[in-house]
């Protein structure tokens, strides 16, 4: 009988140890205590412990996990945005999926000049990108959702950029 107490009790021990949980370590500083399901292209899947819900963050907002069996993995860099020189520093999403668990911003705009201009297609396309990314870097954002991006409006070699900033929570 006491055999079978002990087998249980190490049992017990050792199923404890499976059940552990990932550790995952955001840009902000918090760490979440969870099981990780699934580290996709742009968003990691997990759980909470005792739940079954799933939830997805971006892998921009994720600076490590550290699994149970005691692996760690690197999942992106912090990009620190001092002011408006850092603007080549900001990058630029196009899907909604890269800012979910970032904290959402405010509007900008990047567009070169209208009518009368001397740009090429391609000029006007790199000023309104330098533009908008000025204006991010400048509201402290190293990430814009591009919400609109439009160029050459009816025969005018005009680009306008339209996006939305964020930053880690």
């Amino acid at each position: 009988m006491k055999k079978l107490i002990v087998l249980a009790f190490f049992n017990l021990l050792a199923f404890a140890g499976f059940a552990q949980n990932d550790k995952m370590v955001k840009h902000s500083g918090e760490t979440l205590e969870v099981k990780i399901v699934k580290v996709g292209e742009d968003v990691i899947t997990y759980k909470y412990p005792g739940e079954d819900a799933e939830q997805t963050i971006s892998k921009l907002a994720v600076a490590t996990i550290t699994y149970a069996s005691g692996r760690k993995e690197e999942v992106s860099e912090k990009i620190v945005i001092s002011g408006k020189d850092d603007w080549e520093k900001v990058q630029i999403l196009t899907d909604k999926s890269q800012v979910v668990g970032l904290k959402k911003g405010e509007e900008v705009k990047g567009k070169t000049a209208g009518f009368i201009s001397y740009n090429t297609a391609s000029t006007a396309d790199k000023k309104a990108t330098r533009r908008i990314k000025e204006a991010a870097a400048e509201a402290g954002a190293p990430f814009i959702l591009m919400v609109s991006d439009k160029n050459d409006n009816f025969g005018v070699k005009q680009s306008i950029k339209n996006g939305v900033t964020y930053t880690y929570k």
